[in-house]
């Protein structure tokens, strides 16, 4: 039995804890919440379909306090920011506990943030612990499954991934992350504070290229609104005509001014088609396409939890999804 200790219970906390109340070999043992309106409370007050016996603290040391024995994992799901993300791991790893998290900018810090990339390596290696950013975009569908389809190639002239989903029945965060709902001023507004985009999309690109061995010289990204050519009306938003009803985001990697990696990313409420496809262009040639994509908030629980075996088994430093033990379903 693996022992978890949650830190963050938003929306995407919450349906981690319940993937893990389902797993027979996996436990969460105590939760960490800053939020005061819920500290103190059983996980049962938050979601009836938790345990009464777990509760939930507002530090670390307070959770670990009122435990019998130190936790063997963290789980980590609160912010995308890498800054805001190193204090709370340092919180946990000077008690020797390794971390996973959710931070879409954990997934490959080292070419966009080196000095905070060092600092947390330096960090990890200090405490002895193994510290893992992942999720299914970044950590998974853009950048580490084209990693493993090219180990089939002889060679490699460009990879293409594609991610294009509706947002309807995403979790409403991620639908606000993305725009939904705004007009246009407002989303160029919240463009430019750099609070509306999908998160991690340089991360995945770097990530990719370092997998197969291509040192980039440059990386472009370019985002665009998706307009609305009508009135939509969901249960958490209405989009008027007009308006944005998601993100369209365009990364490109080149190598001594060749395009080498080329990614697509695109999120709209009402998008009528959704998929997740990994084109290669090399030898062989090849494109793998999963029809109707892969739901993100799902996905992105389980590759978090389906991942513990492997960063308990990893050395103590800062990891990516490429540099631990391929991670596989913990039944």
């Amino acid at each position: 039995m693996n022992t978890i200790l949650q830190i963050g219970l938003g929306p995407l906390g919450i349906q981690t804890a319940k993937y893990i109340a389902e797993k027979s070999s996996l436990k969460t043992v105590a939760v960490v919440d800053i939020n005061p309106n819920i500290s103190g409370r059983s996980l049962n007050e938050v979601s009836n379909e938790l345990s009464s016996n777990i509760f939930i603290y507002n530090s670390v040391e307070n959770a670990l306090e009122a435990l019998s024995s130190k936790p063997d994992v963290a789980i980590i799901t609160t912010v995308s920011s890498l800054e805001k993300l190193i204090p709370q791991i340092e919180e946990v790893a000077k008690f020797g506990i390794p971390v996973i998290s959710t931070c879409e900018e954990l997934s490959y810090p080292w070419d966009l943030q080196p000095v905070r990339s060092e600092k947390l390596d330096a960090l990890c290696k200090k405490y002895g612990i193994a510290c893992l950013g992942t999720g299914i975009n970044p950590g998974f569908l853009m950048d580490y499954l084209p990693s493993v389809l090219s180990s089939v190639c002889k060679d490699i002239e460009q990879i293409t991934v594609e991610r294009v989903q509706d947002a309807t029945p995403r979790r409403i965060p991620f639908q606000k992350k993305i725009g939904a709902g705004l007009d246009l001023k407002a989303f160029k507004s919240k463009e430019l504070e750099g609070t509306l985009r999908h998160v991690g999309l340089k991360e995945s690109i770097y990530l990719l290229a370092n997998s197969i061995g291509v040192k980039l010289d440059r990386v472009t990204e370019d985002l665009q609104p998706v307009i609305s050519s009508e009135d939509i009306i969901t249960k958490a938003i209405q989009i008027k005509k007009g308006d944005a009803r998601g993100v369209e985001q365009i990364g490109y990697g080149y190598e001594n001014g060749i395009c080498k990696v080329k990614m697509h990313f695109k999120a709209a409420i009402g998008e009528k088609r959704s998929f997740d496809k990994v084109s290669i262009k090399g030898t062989p040639s090849f494109s793998s396409e999963i029809d109707g994509g892969v739901n993100g908030d799902i996905a992105t629980c389980a590759i978090t939890i389906n991942s513990i075996k492997s960063i308990l088994k990893a050395v103590p430093g800062l990891h990516t999804m490429s540099s631990i033990a391929a991670p596989g379903y913990i039944n």
